[in-house]
């Protein structure tokens, strides 16, 4: 089917989501582990103890540890509130921030201050207004905290907008009144994976959410070409994409072609379809690509499409750029668990 098409479903107990656009998965997300923090997740932490030489604070949740970067001025034994920022390492503390973030679909709302703003992706000047005028409300003026109006608010009608501001500003008041307390707690559980889908992929031209959705949209096919490690490029080529402990390796092919322009023409369908895989696997943290050989002429034309490419992905993802031996490092927020750890084995 020609469009965007959301399909909600189950996994094991698992809810799960997939963003399928003109017949190909660009999106899925799905429920972590029970006993895993979801991102988002806001707590009551009790700070445990600084970590002087990587100035950080371990802080203690109600199951485990979370590392908090930048704990300047907190003492052992205060309690702070904390958001989740994504999925820790096996053995490692989960990683949370102080600077908490409240969002629906069309406004997001930062406790911190901030004052009233829009997305600058909203371009027209009377939209702009309309919308500021819809986030402005008697709350959103005299809370103190910062209101900012999302792109998906263009598509969204004035009360509307102006409801989700108010709620979200009593949610985070409550948060700021359970600070105190005398031992960790979880106060606001992260979203599901149907809740961030209605949160973040705006409206779609079809949504499937009924018993069959996932069969009647074939997302266990896409979800198995998805997992493979090698990946077929439209055009010719191919890729191999091979998460290891420390990073994630991926390795560049032409394939039957010889021609001169192999190198840059299966370099550049790789870069263009990176972010949808790297999204749709779940997958952060270092990334190494070894390019198929290529003059040294042709890189920065690469590095304009690899730009372009993640300009639009949801997830923080920094080009750091070559490498000694050619090869092209990333340094992506994992932000979700590696898809190979979610789904039944």
């Amino acid at each position: 089917m020609k469009g965007r098409v959301v399909a909600l479903g189950q996994i094991g107990e698992r809810r799960a989501a997939a963003l399928i656009v003109d017949g190909r998965l660009d999106d899925f997300l799905i429920d972590g582990p029970q006993d895993t923090p979801v991102s988002g997740a806001i707590y009551r932490a009790i700070c445990d103890r600084p970590l002087k030489g990587q100035g950080g604070m371990m802080v203690r949740l109600p199951d485990g540890s979370g590392y908090l970067r930048g704990g300047k001025g907190l003492r052992a034994g205060q309690a702070i509130l904390v958001q989740v920022t994504g999925y820790a390492e096996t053995g490692k503390a989960v990683p949370v921030t102080s600077k908490l973030t409240l969002k629906s679909r069309n406004v997001i709302v930062t406790p911190d201050g901030g004052g009233i703003n829009v997305s600058r992706a909203v371009k027209d000047e009377e939209e702009r207004l309309r919308i500021r005028a819809a986030i402005d409300t008697e709350k959103a003026a005299t809370s103190g905290f910062g209101v900012i109006a999302r792109t998906a608010a263009i598509l969204a009608q004035d009360d509307e907008i102006s409801t989700e501001v108010d709620d979200l500003l009593d949610l985070a008041h409550d948060l700021l009144a359970d600070q105190d307390g005398g031992k960790p707690e979880l106060l606001l559980d992260g979203p599901d994976g149907h809740i961030l889908a209605w949160r973040e992929w705006g409206v779609p031209d079809l949504l499937a959410d009924g018993d069959t959705a996932f069969d009647d949209h074939e997302v266990a096919s896409l979800l198995d070409e998805t997992s493979a490690a090698r990946v077929a490029l439209r055009g010719g080529g191919h890729y191999f994409v091979e998460p290891t402990r420390a990073l994630v390796a991926i390795d560049v092919n032409t394939g039957n072609d010889t021609s001169l322009a192999a190198g840059l023409k299966v370099n550049i369908a790789l870069a263009r379809d990176l972010p949808r895989q790297l999204r749709c696997r779940g997958l952060g943290g270092q990334i190494t690509v070894d390019f198929a050989p290529m003059p040294k002429k042709d890189r920065r034309q690469l590095e304009h499409v690899l730009k372009a490419a993640f300009r639009t992905d949801p997830i923080d993802t920094a080009l750091a750029g070559w490498t000694p031996l050619g090869h092209f490092e990333l340094q992506r927020k994992r932000e979700r668990l590696p898809l190979a750890d979610c789904l039944p084995q």
